[in-house]
């Protein structure tokens, strides 16, 4: 399991969106851009957990 990975976060109108460009299918919407990077590292988590 690496230590980094890389988030790419932008905001869409009154949406920031985001993914994992590491892991395919961890991608997230939210209000803001704190709740979109917890969500991020949340979804992550849970992503390398279900693939271990």
């Amino acid at each position: 399991m690496k230590d980094h990975y890389t988030a790419i976060i932008k905001q869409d109108g009154d949406w920031w969106i985001g993914w994992i460009e590491e892991v395919p299918g961890v991608n997230c919407q939210e209000a803001s851009r704190d709740e979109l990077l917890e969500t991020l590292r949340v979804t992550l988590q849970e992503a390398l957990e279900f693939h271990d």
